[in-house]
């Protein structure tokens, strides 16, 4: 049996029990480890299903070009998909994007455009900005939009969701999963909650971020929002993938404690993780420590691949720099 292209081996990812990091804590703790799709990331899945559901809406045609905002990962997810069905790629991210993601990206024959980080949404450098006017201006384009297209919610509504329901038999009680565009941990706990409606879905967040304050006052603060170093979560926009009514609360974590668990998952775990994965592990655990019972199964979804950090959390001189080793 063989695939017939790259993207049909998206999903079906492995669980894994963690049994180092979660010392002294009850209950079963699952990492869903999303590294082993084809582009190495969760978002590979919501790439494709916004590619197939662009195509079918006439919204994207033969020989066009895709062009979207990208931290890095749903770009590379873009790429391949766009390789299998013969689009070209436009990317455009933030200067503190990672230097792997941007190579990664033109490794796979997409053009990328960086663009300053410490700027408003609707700064037209900004880009969010650049990417929209981008499409505007390239024709026959398609600009997925990520943050707010709800074919993200979908895939995993579809996929992950289900995936977790039959791995665990049904007995899974919390899900943990960084909130970044929104899409995976709202369309996962969609399905989850349908299932049993007791399913706690926890949300790891960033300081500089604005959804734990907005989930918990309903007010958009903007005094929330300043530069953090955390790549692929937290935001200072509210994505309308995000589903605040799905997600039952949510965890800040600091990028020291994010950067540090990131390194012992890879040391005392053997899962060679990005910086985001940290950030998921850390609170969840912070939760789990507070929460969890005997009887209790917390899948915490693991986005991507350690290979995209390798010049900063996996290298000891710019972790001196921080002060964080």
């Amino acid at each position: 049996m063989y695939l017939n292209n790259i993207i049909e081996a998206i999903g079906n990812t492995p669980l894994v029990k963690l049994n180092s990091v979660t010392d002294g804590i009850k209950g079963t703790i699952l990492a869903k480890v999303e590294y082993f799709n084809p582009g190495n990331s969760v978002k590979d899945r919501m790439a494709v299903k916004m590619i197939e559901d662009a195509e079918k809406a006439g919204l994207l045609k033969p020989g066009g070009t895709i062009i979207e905002g990208t931290s890095g990962n749903t770009g590379m997810g873009l790429a391949l998909a766009a390789i299998a069905r013969g689009y070209k790629c436009i990317f455009v991210m933030s200067d503190k994007q990672s230097k792997e993601k941007q190579d990664i990206l033109r490794a796979v024959g997409a053009q990328v455009v960086v663009c300053p980080v410490d700027v408003a949404p609707e700064d037209p450098r900004s880009y969010y900005s650049v990417a929209k006017r981008l499409s505007e201006e390239t024709p026959n384009s398609f600009y997925p939009n990520q943050y707010d297209n709800m074919s993200n919610t979908a895939a995993h509504y579809e996929g992950t969701g289900p995936e977790i329901w039959k791995q665990t038999e049904g007995t899974i009680t919390h899900l943990a999963c960084g909130v970044g565009t929104g899409g995976t941990i709202c369309g996962t706990a969609q399905y989850l909650k349908e299932q049993n409606p007791a399913v706690v879905a926890v949300g790891l967040d960033t300081y500089g971020s604005v959804f734990k304050k907005y989930k918990e006052t309903g007010i958009f603060d903007e005094n929330e929002i300043y530069p953090y170093k955390t790549e692929g979560i937290g935001e200072d926009i509210l994505p309308k993938n995000v589903n605040f009514d799905l997600i039952d609360l949510f965890i800040k974590v600091t990028d020291q404690d994010a950067a540090v668990m990131t390194r012992r998952l890879a040391k005392e775990e053997g899962l060679f993780v990005g910086w985001s994965c940290g950030s998921a592990v850390h609170g969840a655990l912070e939760y789990a420590r507070e929460h969890l019972k005997e009887d209790d199964t917390m899948v915490i979804i693991l986005p991507d691949h350690g290979t995209r950090y390798l010049g900063k959390i996996y290298n000891d001189d710019w972790m001196r720099a921080q002060g964080w080793l």
